[in-house]
């Protein structure tokens, strides 16, 4: 059993580090021009628990890895579970023989050597932190969440599933430039979802905590009494008629909007002519006040890294400054398709902030005054290609600045370009637990399709 069999963390890096370097030498003896190489040892414990009784308890562990060659400008790739000398033979040819019987592309290939990350250089992300916990105690903090949930009201609740999970791995990324790179991670998080009932109604909602660390976490008992009452709150929902209202995103729900912004200024998406947002650069899209921009070297945070899926170092950059685009989220094969440089993108943006006021949820209610408050989406209904946008919809129905029922069964539409454009505040109640960082999102108008 290798170094790497017995261990995930820091101290496995090393021997994935000489895998890696293995892998490419190997993919080089073979007949490979350039290689690519992501090495990855991963090891978690899950454990559900529903209606005070043990559901599943999981430990699961993975290693393995990825190779992207060239032959040329011939690309071939391959993946595999296994790790020996036989495994990295075999993987290397499946690969060589794929780009062999591949086209040529003339913007395939390796990053320029010079633009590499200097693997001695990277900033510590402080992204591991192992939690110790047992499958026992695993299990009582997750019927802990749920009996707090329980003793909200438990004539009108019934449990749908209690989830703690604990995740740590080790990811190296190297190349045939003579760059070897990464770090280990963990992710831990507990979640609650229940089951409302009340004169023939039923409603599920849910809440939950992920972190770096485990004593970031919320408690157990918050999260359950939220995903409580978040749950009665739903009950008596109903659709209400058609009109076109101001819409208030929860800020859960608003990173999708900057999700689906993201997708249209994409590479992919410019280079194969699907995105609405074709030739945007310098354009104004959203409010002049507002600003997002990516800051990937947050220590902790879920969505940092020091370098993207070509090697190139990361950096913090606007895409959206004064409400104008400045930028495209672009790789090193999507930037030669489009002209362009890369901008560190290759496999996303990490940890995009969306500028905010300081209004919370609250006062952004009384300042919609009459409208639908969204805290929960249905649905992929986003048209790329038109910005053309609906999807179903529930949440809550607001009159003279409060909340008067809670709605369902309704459709949400608009176009994305005016709803971004339409943006009139965004709140100050951040959600931090995900890679896009915004509070609450106020649009001016939607079409709310009901009864």
């Amino acid at each position: 059993m290798s170094a790497t069999d017995e261990v995930v963390g820091p101290q496995a890096l090393p021997a994935l580090k000489e895998r890696v370097e293995r892998i490419l030498a190997e993919a080089k003896r073979q007949g490979a021009t350039a290689c690519e190489v992501s090495v990855s040892v991963e090891q978690g414990l899950s454990t559900t628990v529903r209606q005070r009784e043990v559901e599943t308890v999981e430990f699961n562990r993975d290693q393995g890895f990825g190779i992207t060659l060239y032959v040329g400008q011939r690309k071939g790739s391959a993946s595999t579970s296994a790790s020996g000398d036989a495994a990295i033979q075999e993987t290397v040819a499946a690969a060589l023989a794929i780009a062999k019987h591949a086209s040529e592309d003339d913007c395939a290939g390796l990053a320029d050597a010079a633009l590499m990350a200097k693997a001695d250089a990277l900033p510590d992300l402080d992204a591991y932190h192992p939690w110790a916990i047992s499958p026992e105690s695993a299990i009582e903090q997750a019927l802990r969440c749920e009996a707090a949930a329980f003793e909200v009201n438990p004539q009108a609740l019934r449990a749908d599933g209690t989830s703690l999970s604990t995740h740590q791995g080790c990811r190296i990324y190297g190349n045939s430039h003579g760059f070897v790179g990464g770090w280990a991670s963990t992710r831990h998080s507990l979640s609650c979802v229940m089951i409302g009932e009340r004169e023939g109604q039923m409603q599920r909602d849910y809440w939950y905590d992920v972190s770096r660390s485990a004593s970031s976490l919320a408690t157990p008992e918050s999260i359950g009494r939220r995903a409580a009452e978040r749950t009665l709150s739903r009950l008596g929902a109903r659709p209400v008629p058609t009109c076109d209202v101001p819409v208030l995103y929860a800020p859960e729900l608003a990173s999708g909007l900057f999700g689906h912004f993201l997708a249209a200024i994409s590479g992919g998406s410019l280079y194969r002519q699907s995105s609405f947002l074709q030739d945007s650069l310098g354009q104004r899209l959203f409010p002049a006040w507002l600003n997002l921009d990516e800051r990937p070297h947050i220590p902790h945070a879920l969505g940092s890294a020091t370098f993207d899926g070509d090697g190139l170092a990361t950096y913090a950059k606007p895409f959206v400054e004064g409400g104008d685009i400045v930028s495209y989220v672009l790789s090193t094969y999507s930037g030669r398709k489009l002209g362009m440089p890369s901008t560190a993108n290759a496999g996303g943006v990490h940890n995009l902030f969306v500028s905010h006021g300081e209004e919370d949820q609250q006062a952004l209610i009384r300042r919609m005054g009459r409208g639908l408050l969204v805290t929960e989406l249905m649905g992929q209904g986003l048209n790329l290609v038109t910005g053309d946008y609906s999807r179903g919809a529930g949440g809550y129905w607001i009159e003279n600045g409060e909340i008067q029922f809670p709605v369902q069964e309704v459709t949400i539409a608009g176009n994305l370009r005016d709803m971004l454009g339409g943006i009139v505040a965004v709140g100050r109640d951040v959600d931090t637990r995900g890679n896009i960082r915004t509070g609450s999102v106020l649009i001016d108008r939607m079409t709310v399709a009901g009864s």
